[in-house]
């Protein structure tokens, strides 16, 4: 009869065990499908937008070097189509030189501009309403970016347009395109160009300064070490378990 009782007792022990290991493999299941316990949709985007202006700090600033443009092929301000006839004829012409310098102060002038302008960019995600965290941080590798390239791009050109308008008279772009334009123009037997160097540059640089947030934003949800602070890890490790 003890045998009984000890052996009856050993199968209740062990089932309330796997009970118990039951209810916790439930409850980790819930935690990762609600957003991960005490990690609220408030908690979630406010590691998301640290992990943007991570982005700006890191990545951003070397775009307002000299050369972090020109010399980044990543980024680098390339002439529009109506602009490569230009280039394309006074390279014909022998005036190489004056072509390379086009290109090279459409890149200062954003080089400039986005020195400037680092602070709007800073204000733009500190603002930002992220409306479904959750899925962001579940999301693509670049879904933080992408949601602020989608939600700010408006404003953000609106607020950086006039920043690259002066950068550009600022490192003497105007000048160098006035009188490329004019020779180009001058030329017979070509149609007339009038570019809108301001709208070119403007959503080119926006363009570069988002690339550049993604590569953080990136090497944060695929590098540890990259996870600077508390709430980056607890978040982003939420992420990892996907």
């Amino acid at each position: 009869m003890k045998k009984i009782l000890f052996s009856l007792f050993i199968v209740m022990a062990l089932s309330a065990n796997a009970n118990a290991q039951l209810k916790d493999l439930v409850g980790k299941g819930k935690d990762l499908i609600s957003g991960g316990g005490s990690l609220s949709n408030a908690d979630i985007g406010k590691a998301l937008k640290e992990a943007l202006n991570n982005g700006v700090t890191k990545e951003v600033t070397k775009l307002t070097a000299e050369d972090g443009f020109y010399k980044n092929e990543a980024v680098k301000i390339l002439l529009p189509p109506e602009l490569q006839k230009v280039d394309r004829k006074l390279r014909q012409m022998g005036m190489s030189s004056l072509a390379d310098e086009g290109i090279k102060v459409l890149n200062r002038a954003a080089e400039d501009a986005v020195k400037e302008a680092t602070p709007i960019f800073v204000d733009a995600i500190t603002k930002m309403t992220i409306t479904d965290a959750k899925k962001i941080l579940m999301g693509a590798d670049n879904s933080a970016t992408a949601y602020l390239q989608k939600t700010t791009t408006t404003p953000l050109y609106g607020k950086f347009s006039p920043v690259v308008k002066t950068s550009l008279d600022k490192v003497g772009a105007d000048k160098v395109w006035a009188g490329i334009i004019a020779k180009y123009n001058a030329l017979p037997l070509v149609s007339k160009v009038n570019p809108d160097l301001t709208d070119y540059v403007t959503t080119k640089a926006l363009e570069g300064v988002f690339k550049m947030i993604t590569v953080e934003e990136k090497n944060i949800r695929t590098n540890l070490s990259s996870r600077t602070s508390d709430l980056l890890k607890k978040v982003f490790a939420l992420q990892d378990q996907k």
